[in-house]
């Protein structure tokens, strides 16, 4: 049966715009939390039944990653972000993507600047991450004059080159990282969901996060009950090592933590 959900037909092809000129659009989507009950329950020729049954189930299946029919729901997006976050995103390399090409194509000038807030000190206990809290307003101007200058310089360097003739695909080299690229990628349930446990996690890049938190809630248009689940099972869980586990169980009996000083924070950070 062909699935048609109201809640995203009303925001197909609708514009979800992203730090400063980006966004996410739905192009298309294949399924719904229908397609997913009807595949886990094709094995005995039963489909849809009522709603608690249906979400009884689906919770089932994430809770006991019972990922198969999670793949039978499929979405194309249409993405436009910096070319730093993009590296980022293929990563994932369980989706099919095309993207916009410097060959073919004359980029525009359109680049990312990070507004105030977001720009910090490298962080001293992250090797890959910035501080939480930014720079001064001062320092935050002064980081931003720098980006800007730069890039302006690139694009019109990269404009005087192609005036002269040059290949758009020489022209393009020395555009820089906060250039946006846009393309269309499409991808099966359960792997979006993979990418969003990853990608909206605290310690993933900032940038990369606000996308997350957007497709998140397209999702949730296409399948509010699988989302439900899999931010209660997945999202917002914790995974226990056995000696965690056992831990655990002695503080529920009333005994002392029996974790070593590194183990305990690791757990307590856990439970935050």
């Amino acid at each position: 049966m062909h699935c048609v959900v109201p809640e995203a037909e009303e925001i197909l092809d609708k514009e979800f715009p992203v730090l400063d000129h980006g966004f996410v659009r739905l192009v298309d989507y294949l399924g719904s939390d229908q397609r997913i009950v009807q595949s886990a329950r094709v094995s005995y020729g039963e489909g849809t039944k009522t709603y608690r049954q249906d979400k009884g189930l689906i919770n089932y299946l994430m809770r006991n990653e019972h990922t198969s029919p999670f793949e039978q729901v499929v979405f194309t997006f249409h993405v436009k972000m910096p070319i730093f976050v993009a590296r980022q995103w293929t990563r994932h390399r369980t989706a099919r993507m095309n993207e916009i090409s410097g060959r073919y194509s004359v980029m525009k000038d359109e680049v990312y600047i990070p507004a105030d807030e977001n720009i910090a000190l490298q962080s001293e206990d992250n090797k890959q991450g910035r501080k939480n809290e930014p720079v001064s307003p001062e320092m935050a101007e002064e980081v931003k004059a720098i980006m800007a200058s730069d890039q302006e310089r690139a694009f019109a360097n990269y404009h005087k080159m192609l005036d002269m003739g040059i290949a758009r695909e020489i022209a393009r080299i020395d555009l820089p990282l906060s250039l946006y690229t846009e393309f269309y990628w499409e991808i099966d349930l359960h792997n979006l969901f993979h990418f969003l446990k990853l990608r909206l996690d605290s310690h993933a890049q900032y940038e990369i996060r606000q996308y997350g938190e957007v497709m998140l809630e397209i999702v949730r248009k296409v399948c509010p009950i699988a989302t439900d689940a899999f931010e209660n099972h997945v999202l917002h869980s914790k995974t226990f090592s056995s000696h965690e586990v056992e831990a655990i169980k002695k503080m529920l009996s009333g005994e002392e933590c029996p974790l070593e000083k590194r183990e305990k924070e690791i757990f307590l950070e856990k439970l935050k």
